[in-house]
């Protein structure tokens, strides 16, 4: 798969394509559902389909301190467009030149002139261009008078429940785990490289893999039974504390997993969390002795957990 980061990375051998855009956070059943018309009708046009996304999302340029809770880190979003067969991704930085600019500009700068789109497939209730002037009836238009199809795509449901980020950001605050699964298609998960941490697990015999959220508020907290994957053809399994560690001050959110039966130094290495099981709520604790016996009980929870799995 192809990333083209900005406009002006854009060349000829880029124009002629089936696109779509948004912010596929999380890459829900729903944007599964757009993504897989994408893909069918690039192969009936002998095109390549084309996802275009914001970076940062538009809310977390326009209102940073409302902007809802990523699902998905960019990262994690590049992997399952890629893992869903999307042959180019197109990553518009989001400021406010493209915040200012006009529905019909963006229509011509973008799909026309950039992308030389042929066919667009997007929800009828999408928006674009300055103060979401731009919507469905206007590309329509504009496909008319430009010559590519717009195709309107239909809300996915799941046992009655439209999919939906924000669906999904309740449940995993909620720590419903099993919701969050049903509408993601797929367990949740954490990308992401193992950064050198202050070291204070090893102090208390509970060394961890440290993966920094990159200053983004995460869309769960809380301590967790987790898969581990990325470190060989092992699944391992383990506990992680999602969140602001407020035992040690912790200023930063940041992944904490602890891996059983390994022992391994694995900076700079990507690991894959898969968070299986909600354990506790995160809690500040007196010192250092207190927080070592609760994880000593969080492990032996978590340890409970996976074996129960087996019978």
């Amino acid at each position: 798969m192809e990333l083209i980061r900005g406009l002006y990375n854009l060349r000829d051998h880029h124009r002629g394509c089936v696109a779509t855009i948004g912010n596929f956070d999380g890459v829900h059943l729903g944007h599964q559902q757009v993504l897989s018309q994408l893909c069918e009708q690039a192969q009936a046009l002998g095109l390549p389909s084309t996802v275009i996304v914001f970076e940062p999302q538009p809310l977390e340029f326009v209102a940073p301190k409302s902007a809802p809770r990523r699902i998905t880190r960019f990262r994690e979003k590049i992997r399952l467009l890629k893992e869903l067969g999307v042959e180019r991704v197109v990553c518009l930085r989001f400021n406010k030149q493209l915040q200012n600019l006009s529905a019909m500009d963006f229509i011509q700068l973008l799909l026309v002139k950039g992308l030389g789109v042929k066919h667009f497939v997007v929800g009828d209730d999408f928006r674009f261009g300055r103060q979401r002037q731009g919507n469905f009836a206007l590309l329509q238009a504009a496909g008319e008078d430009y010559g590519f199809n717009v195709q309107n795509t239909a809300s996915c449901c799941y046992a009655g429940t439209r999919v939906s980020s924000t669906a999904i950001r309740q449940a995993l605050q909620s720590h419903d785990l099993a919701e969050a699964q049903r509408l993601l298609g797929r367990a949740y998960d954490i990308t992401g490289k193992v950064a050198k941490g202050r070291q204070l697990g090893r102090t208390i015999g509970v060394p961890t893999a440290n993966i920094g959220l990159q200053n983004k508020q995460p869309a769960l907290q809380g301590v967790y039974a987790t898969r581990i994957f990325g470190l060989s053809d092992k699944v391992y399994e383990g506990v992680a504390n999602i969140g602001y560690r407020p035992t040690v001050a912790g200023l930063k959110p940041q992944l904490e997993v602890h891996i059983f039966d390994l022992q391994a130094d694995l900076y700079g290495r990507h690991l894959r969390v898969e968070f299986c099981s909600f354990i506790r709520t995160e809690q500040k604790f007196a010192g250092l002795p207190e927080l070592q016996r609760q994880i000593t009980k969080d492990i032996v929870a978590a340890k409970a957990f996976f074996a129960a799995q087996i019978h």
